[in-house]
Parts: structure tokens; sequence; C-alpha cells
């Protein structure tokens, strides 16, 4: 049985989202970076999310966000569905989109882990080997947008009704684990550990893809090298590991509870209350939640 989620309030998360058997449905297209980047700031909009850095690879995003009213599952429902269609349709297909598996949100806890997920996000074309400098990537990235700033997105030609808006504010803000810092300075250790990434690629003395040969690829295709299969699909992340450990062990702590009322709710006691951050039932359902 696959694990429920807990959301709450004010949560800051890694999101990945993968294509069906890894294709190239996202291939950075100037078409689809335009409806990646009109759909997510629909999205943020919609929604009240906090997005704090963005990549749109060939055949998976990554975001990092912060979710103040604990509406993460409609956040990207909404978003995953309307990129899936406007893609399709784009692409001219109408089968499948997305991954078998559901999206994962990996829960950032300390300030540490946010600016390692916004480093990893940046950096994944370099990391991926596609591009030397993540700033070289001509996918939807955030990497040429600054901490405060906003970027105003037209609504595309394709797929969009007449009743969608007709511009999209995309809006990048600090995250709240790193208030602390300005814009700038955030900017700055960002652009500092990217760079040092860019270091070591370039030590390894390998000649990335480029972009040519990105592009060129059909986007049906997908990469030759085999996936792990069934391995962790974390929930969380602390570097620390006493944070760790507690938050691991308060979930488990959350997933019993749950699984409790849930077996009281099928047996028939209908008015029983739902722990905390249950989503489904509560949000959707209408059950009553715990305090």
């Amino acid at each position: 049985m696959t694990l429920p989620r807990c959301i709450l309030n004010d949560r800051t998360y890694l999101i990945t989202r993968r294509c069906s058997e890894r294709r190239y449905f996202l291939r950075p297209d100037p078409k689809i970076v335009h409806i990646f980047e009109y759909l997510l700031g629909l999205a943020c909009e919609r929604y009240g999310i906090l997005l704090h850095g963005y990549v749109c690879m060939s055949n998976h995003y990554h975001l990092v966000v912060t979710d103040p009213d604990g509406v993460l599952p409609d956040f990207l429902k909404y978003f995953n569905s309307l990129l899936a269609r406007a893609t399709n349709c784009a692409r001219g297909r109408w089968e499948t989109f997305w991954g078998g598996d559901s999206y994962n949100a990996v829960d950032l806890l300390e300030e540490g882990d946010v600016l390692d997920k916004l480093v990893y996000t940046l950096a994944n074309p370099v990391s991926a080997g596609l591009v030397s400098r993540a700033d070289a990537w001509e996918g939807a990235s955030s990497m040429s947008l600054r901490f405060g700033g906003q970027r105003i997105v037209q609504k595309p030609t394709v797929f969009f009704s007449k009743r969608m808006p007709e511009q999209v504010s995309l809006e990048l803000c600090v995250p709240p684990f790193l208030a602390h810092m300005s814009g700038r300075e955030l900017h700055g250790v960002l652009g500092e550990r990217i760079a040092a990434i860019e270091a070591e690629y370039r030590a390894l003395g390998r000649k990335p893809l480029g972009m040519r040969k990105v592009l060129a690829a059909h986007w049906n295709d997908s990469p030759t090298t085999q996936e792990p299969r069934r391995g962790l699909n974390p929930r969380l992340a602390a570097k620390c590991t006493a944070t760790r450990v507690a938050a691991i062990a308060e979930f488990k702590r959350w997933v019993d509870a749950y699984r409790s009322v849930r077996a009281r709710f099928v047996a028939g006691e209908r008015n029983v209350e739902w722990p905390r951050g249950t989503y489904e039932m509560c949000t959707r359902h209408g059950c009553p939640m715990a305090a």
C-alpha cells in the first residue's frame, strides 16, 4: 500500500516529476519552454505557492517551492495536468505523458537542505553532462531570474482557451529558511556553488553533449542508459542526523495514526477525526481533522 502524504502549511519541498518511460516529451524547444513557464506562473498564482527555483530537463523537471497554505497536491494536480495536455497538443500526441509513479516531494527540513536542493536544481543540466555552464541550458530554468524579480510570460498560442489569462507573472522569492539573506546575497552564494560544480565537470575532461544535440534528439526517444529501479524514494531531507531521525519517527507515528483512523472509517465510523496533515479525506471529502 502506498504511504499517504502528510501535507502541512509552510513546508518547503523539492518537487520532481518524470515523463513516461523517461521520454523526451519536455525537450526544450522554445514552445515547450514557453508552455512550462506560463503554466508554472499560473499555477503558483492560483494556489499561492512561493517559487524559489526550477529547471525543466527533457524528461523531467525539478521545482523548489514553499507551500504556505498546505495545498501542494492540488497545485501539482493542476500544473501537471495542464502541462501534460498542452505539451501533448504541441507534440501532436494523445497518450500517457507522466510516469506511472506520482510526483516526488522531498520535505526540506533545514536551511542547508534548501540551499543544497537549489544548487542541485540549477546545476542539473551540468551534472547531467548536457552543457558546461548552467546558464547555457536553453530549457526553462530560474538561473537567469533574480530573487525578488519577476518575468512576465504571455499566454502561448497553442492549446489555451480565451478564458486563460493573457499573461502571468513568474516570480522568484527567497525561501523562508534563508530569509536572513538578501536576494543578492543568496544569488551570489548559489552562483559560487554552481561555478564549483561547473569547474569539477571541466576537470573531468569530458565534453558536454551540447544544446544542438539535445534539441536534435526526437521527443519520443529516451536515454539508452538504464535507470535504477525500486530504489529509495525520499520524503524528507535533513543533513543533521538528529533532525532526520526525529522527522522519520514523527512521520511513522503519523502514518500509524492515519492507518488506525482509516480502519475505523472503513468499518463505518464516519465521524472519526483524521490526523492533522491528512489531505485527501479532509480537504477533498470534508472529513473532520484533529486540531
